[in-house]
């Protein structure tokens, strides 16, 4: 799995959990299933190329999404 389940914090303070990395039923695109650490703690999915990509804040490239802490997956492939 090319992304690390757990937590990470967005570039604009909010945090979230990573479950897994899945893939579009329809591009076939690999996509982030993680869910929102605030308000309705609502469930997202994000391309993978997006979620991993750099963005530039006053001047400096940050991460979108930086990984603050790992965590064993809670899915399991057979």
């Amino acid at each position: 799995m090319p992304l690390q389940p757990g937590l990470y914090q967005h570039y604009k303070g909010p945090q979230y959990r990573v479950f897994s990395v899945a893939r579009h039923s329809e591009t076939e695109e690999d996509v982030v299933f993680y869910q929102a650490l605030y308000g309705d703690y609502g469930f997202w999915v994000r391309p993978l190329s997006m979620f991993l990509e750099s963005v530039i804040v006053e001047g400096e490239q940050v991460p979108r999404f930086a990984l603050i802490q790992a965590e064993p997956s809670v899915f399991s492939r057979p």
